[in-house]
């Protein structure tokens, strides 16, 4: 994975390479948050490892380019005075969360701020998946008024670092991003602690308008693109849909490792 490359190079790259690549229910309203205590639980290193998580070992080598991420995006972050990060990609299987989640735990891992990984993939969620955590209740029972945040939030077993999963796809996604549940739950994330960094998980900016109905309730946004997968056209269009928004950045992601000796 290269790290962050401004978006109009990384079109130039694949385009030189020749790569080219109903419902009746309303929006939910939400009770008012509280934090009481947050569940605890393991981690399984075989399970990390067949996802691709790789930052949750704070020694392992292939750690290290997501701290380069993470030193790159709080730099950015700090200089704004921002703490919400949304990250999303052009179409699935770009490895978007992938790369949310090891960034959340390098964050976790080597700074003194909190990190607490969002899943608002809503149609397709796979943070808790890819975790392997048990999600008896999640955002889903959140929004539905089934459970407080307290309720819902996981630690898993990593100091400073909070998941809030979403165990099964939401019907009117959409709908349900531009909520003013949503928009108090995100508000409510991101005030409660100064030093939370709150990274939220979003769809796919191709896949359907959902990005661009919440992206204007984040602090900034991070564009991950798939390296032979995303075509210049298609990384020239998510551009076009997240102009008016802080992009601090593109991930080049599942890229050619190169060798390097210090």
């Amino acid at each position: 994975m290269e790290i962050i490359k401004s978006a109009s190079d990384i079109a130039e790259q694949q385009a030189s390479s020749g790569l080219v690549i109903t419902s009746t229910e309303q929006p939910p309203t939400l009770n008012a948050l509280s934090y009481v205590q947050t569940k605890v639980v393991p981690l399984r290193a075989d399970h990390l490892e067949r996802h691709r998580i790789v930052a949750y070992n704070k020694n392992s080598s292939m750690s290290g380019a997501f701290d380069l991420l993470r030193t790159q995006v709080l730099k950015a972050m700090e200089e704004n005075g921002w703490r919400t990060l949304a990250i999303t990609s052009p179409t699935p299987d770009s490895g978007k969360t992938v790369v949310a989640i090891n960034l959340a735990m390098s964050i976790a891992h080597h700074t003194t701020k909190t990190a607490l990984l969002v899943d608002f993939d809503l149609r397709r969620p796979r943070v808790g998946g890819c975790l392997g955590i048990p999600m008896e209740k999640s955002l889903n029972e959140l929004l539905a008024n089934e459970a407080e945040l307290q309720d819902v939030l996981i630690n898993p077993t990593l100091p400073r670092f909070v998941v809030l999963p979403t165990r099964e796809p939401i019907p009117l996604s959409a709908e349900v991003l531009s909520s003013p549940a949503v928009s108090l739950l995100i508000s409510d994330l991101r005030e409660r602690y100064d030093s939370r960094i709150v990274i939220f998980d979003l769809p796919p900016v191709l896949s359907s308008d959902e990005v661009i109905t919440v992206l204007p309730k984040f602090d900034c946004v991070l564009l991950v693109v798939a390296n032979g997968m995303n075509s210049k056209k298609e990384i020239e269009e998510s551009l076009h849909h997240l102009a008016t928004a802080n992009l601090i950045g593109t991930v080049l992601n599942k890229a050619e490792p190169r060798t390097s000796y210090y």
